[in-house]
């Protein structure tokens, strides 16, 4: 589908039947989704259109074409997800993309709220709280508070949640009402209740997709936490009672079925899907909810999609658009829902199509790391940079680096295994590896790249090994000899056989990347589908038992497997998978790095399995 919107809007992306561009939710919903597909598949080409389509807005003070504050229009805000993406990566001028987010986050300072503190919809909108306003501002505004250490804002992130639940909630069916008015002025708005008088499928499910998104940044431990999970879990059940039993689809009007007029609707059905699916792999909810959303699936699948002789996909069946009051006025009524006219190809139904389409793809592969645990060496390693702040952090190897230094892109990878990622920030012992199924050290530190740096001691040797015997799963990344400190990792990899020589090889000039090939053998019992990677200067490895090579090239020992009591160490002369060379928008297509990664994800998961 990613690949089919790119054939319909080649340079610039047009909303519904506009002439023009222009600063548009519609658009960072679909960027959004294409920011899953480039991580999913380490194909740049999605990167690179998502940042051409920015670049036409974003200018280097910060400011953003078509953009006008002052209309106070929350909609506005859900193109910053796509902005702070941009402001983490290695990007000459990304500091302009840090202005545009600090824009839209003033734009919530001063956003009118109603007196009880929730976000007014738009300007033009006074004291009026929409469903889609919060998938529109508060994912964006919890990001932005995590990356910029605001963590004031997440009470205030909570409290529209709260609001919503508080004002629209039917106890009778448990969905919501599609708006609420504070007034009670509106000629839409019930007069004791505020509320809109439907409940319109797309607006829940923007309510839906703003939980599950909004939780990937909530601190797991902010009091408030909770209830929004609870929000979800609420919501669950009612979404799926409204399921259509036949089709699998959610109708435009949720809960009146086959009346006259009403029709099974594609967007709401692709938000449904994607919240129900994302909600039970972040654990949200009870895996019976999976069934549901694969069924939900095949129905968009059957009723929705068609293929066009050229292979492109299309998705029918997305209404334009669905509001209350403006002009000419809509006055929330059962008619007006059904009166707006249905689009093909619509980019609010194909942004959640996409997201839908990911997590479906996902699914079936969690249970490769259920329960394990990937934790990545933050003590041997232990490096430093300033922030997009200015203030000192860790970076280098480290899940939480998105810049090309880091193994974001490795850690998720991993976490769509169904693996959970964490750092050993200590020094190994029995207390620190507990619990932990594959241990990474990579690149320990010289005094060149940290000032008091962590050698590897007796005490750590001991520790590996005895949890290494006992089943852990050990990867040991070194470097060219003049990036690593090899004389303490070597005492730890020589107790399983390894050591990395003083010999480097692929030694890349410039961009000759075929000086940094690896061809990988067929039959390989990991890279099973992985035929060329891409690994420059790296350190040659010399073995003895129990250590075998899985990799060779010209005599020489790459990549080394050792099996160690219940336990396996993997050896590799270079940390060749972090972000620049496993997201694509470096190294040739060539060169399979992200296939590689997720090859080995797997089968470092599967070895712990089978401790």
């Amino acid at each position: 589908m990613a690949d089919s919107f790119m054939t319909w809007h080649k340079d610039s992306i047009l909303i519904g039947d506009r002439k023009t561009t222009r600063w548009d939710y519609e658009q960072g919903l679909v960027l959004k989704a294409f920011e899953g597909v480039w991580y999913r598949t380490g194909d740049p080409k999605y990167f690179t259109y998502t940042l051409n389509d920015i670049n036409q807005f974003v200018r280097a003070d910060g400011s953003i074409r078509t953009y006008a504050m002052d209309e106070f229009n929350i909609d506005n805000v859900t193109t910053g997800r796509v902005l702070l993406m941009l402001a983490q990566q290695s990007l000459p001028g990304k500091e302009k993309f840090q202005k545009a987010a600090f824009l839209l986050r003033d734009q919530l300072a001063k956003q009118p709220r109603t007196k009880e503190g929730g976000f007014w919809h738009k300007g033009r909108y006074p004291n009026q709280m929409w469903l889609d306003g919060l998938f529109m501002a508060e994912p964006f505004y919890a990001e932005f508070s995590r990356i910029f250490n605001q963590p004031e804002n997440f009470d205030d992130i909570a409290k529209q949640f709260a609001l919503i639940e508080k004002h629209l909630v039917d106890p009778k069916t448990g969905l919501l009402y599609h708006g609420y008015d504070e007034s009670r002025q509106q000629k839409w708005a019930d007069p004791k209740t505020g509320q809109s008088p439907n409940f319109w499928g797309r607006s829940i499910g923007w309510y839906a997709m703003a939980l599950v998104d909004v939780l990937d940044y909530f601190p797991t431990d902010h009091p408030q936490r909770t209830n929004l999970v609870k929000y979800l879990q609420r919501l669950a059940p009612p979404i799926v009672n409204y399921q259509e039993p036949k089709s699998g689809c959610w109708y435009q009007m949720t809960t009146q079925g086959a009346r006259k007029g009403n029709y099974l609707e594609a967007s709401a059905s692709c938000m449904f899907v994607y919240a129900l699916a994302k909600g039970v792999r972040m654990g949200y909810l009870d895996k019976s909810f999976l069934a549901s959303a694969q069924k939900g699936y095949q129905g968009i699948l059957k009723n929705f999609i068609e293929t066009d002789a050229n292979g492109t996909i299309n998705l029918n069946g997305t209404v334009s658009v669905g509001g209350l009051g403006g002009t000419p006025y809509r006055d929330g009524s059962y008619a007006y829902y059904l009166s707006e006219p249905i689009r093909k190809n619509d980019l609010k139904g194909v942004g959640p199509f996409i997201m839908a389409s990911l997590e479906m793809e996902i699914a079936p592969e969690l249970a490769m790391g259920a329960g394990k645990t990937v934790a990545v060496d933050y003590h041997f390693n232990h490096e430093f940079r300033k922030d997009l702040l200015g203030q000192t952090e860790q970076f280098h190897y480290t899940w939480e680096d998105r810049m090309h230094s880091g193994f974001w892109h490795w850690g998720k990878t991993f976490r769509e295994l169904g693996a959970k990622t964490v750092a050993v920030r200590t020094a190994p012992t029995a207390e620190s590896l507990k619990g932990v199924d594959v241990y990474i050290i990579v690149d320990p530190d010289s005094p060149k790249e940290t000032a008091r740096p962590n050698y590897i001691q007796a005490a750590d040797i001991k520790a590996i090994d005895e949890w290494v015997k006992a089943g852990g799963v050990l990867v040991m990344m070194a470097n060219d000899t003049s990036n690593c400190e090899t004389k303490h990792f070597n005492e730890l990899a020589q107790t399983f056989g390894i050591r990395f020589t003083d010999k480097n090889r692929n030694m890349v000039q410039g961009k000759n990347y075929e000086q940094g090939r690896v061809t990988i053998p067929a039959s390989n019992p990991v890279f099973k589908e992985t035929k060329a990677v891409y690994i420059k200067e790296l350190a040659v490895l010399d073995l003895k038992g129990p250590a075998k090579a899985l990799v060779s090239e010209g005599g020489d020992a790459i990549m080394a497997v050792a099996k160690v009591g219940k336990g396996t160490v993997f050896a590799v002369g270079d940390p060749w998978l972090y972000n620049e060379y496993t997201d694509g928008r470096i190294i040739p297509t060539i060169f399979e790095n992200y296939k590689a990664s997720k090859e080995l994800g797997a089968w470092l998961l599967g070895q712990a399995r089978a401790k």
